[in-house]
């Protein structure tokens, strides 16, 4: 296996998505913003950040247009001095990153997780997750305080009608409510282990698993949060396209598109 200089971090970017919602009929990678695919402004993000030895970019299989975009990323990627791996994404998020897991290079002792539809996450935010793991701890997420107010709801009727509704169950405290975003970091080993008690879940519980942190706190490891950004939204719908778009095609682009 490549080996890289000891202690580096590597980052996975989980770019199998099919992207049914965003309507262009490709997988979310591959659907252009501002002149280049999400996945070419993902990885781009990557490399202007500088905190990554290796990059590794789990995409559908079969898929040769994006086969080609990572060949063409790999060799960019190279001019900087940065190891560039692809693999064969899942069905299922966990098991494209347990895939990509398998091909970190020696060396490699701190790894991040990120979506490729998150394409506008700026660097300060890979900073603040690579200096929280310098600082040792184990799985690091970037998070944003919630503005709205969240309920829980359960299934509800109302006698006149029988129509299918929902009623609240519960109001949170809002001020310990975060949205979480990626890049994710972890220890290497750490989150190897977490995959690994994954791979023992039955299907129920493993699609109640929404993210790595949530794999990482199923073996008791801390998860601590660090400072997300704004800019780094996930793009899901023709609405959060429409976003991205303005923010780098308009005219108040070196306002909203963080260094």
């Amino acid at each position: 296996m490549t080996e890289v200089k000891a202690g580096s971090c590597a980052v996975v970017i989980v770019a199998a998505g099919s992207g049914q919602r965003l309507g262009h009929g490709v997988p979310k990678a591959r659907v252009p913003l501002g002149g280049d695919a999400m996945l070419v402004h993902a990885v781009h993000g990557v490399m202007k950040a500088g905190i990554a030895a290796q990059i590794c970019v789990a995409i559908p299989a079969d898929d040769a247009e994006l086969s080609a975009m990572c060949q063409r990323l790999g060799a960019e990627a190279a001019t900087q001095g940065v190891l560039f791996s692809v693999v064969e994404g899942g069905a299922q998020r966990s098991a494209s990153v347990f895939s990509a897991l398998a091909q970190i290079a020696q060396g490699i002792t701190t790894v991040m997780i990120h979506d490729a539809a998150r394409p506008l996450t700026p660097s300060g935010v890979f900073n603040r997750v690579a200096a929280a793991l310098r600082d040792g701890a184990k799985a690091v997420i970037p998070a944003l305080a919630v503005v709205d107010t969240i309920k829980t709801v359960v299934p509800a009727t109302l006698p006149a009608t029988g129509a299918g509704l929902e009623k609240v169950s519960g109001t949170p405290a809002r001020n310990q409510l975060r949205a979480v975003q990626t890049p994710q970091g972890f220890d290497l080993q750490t989150l190897r282990q977490a995959h690994a008690h994954a791979q023992t879940l039955d299907d129920e519980a493993a699609s109640l698993i929404t993210d790595d942190a949530m794999l990482v706190e199923a073996i008791g490891v801390e998860v601590y949060v660090v400072q997300g950004s704004t800019h780094s939204f996930k793009v899901t719908s023709p609405m959060d396209l429409l976003l991205a778009e303005a923010m780098l095609e308009g005219p108040l682009r070196p306002r909203w598109i963080e260094g």
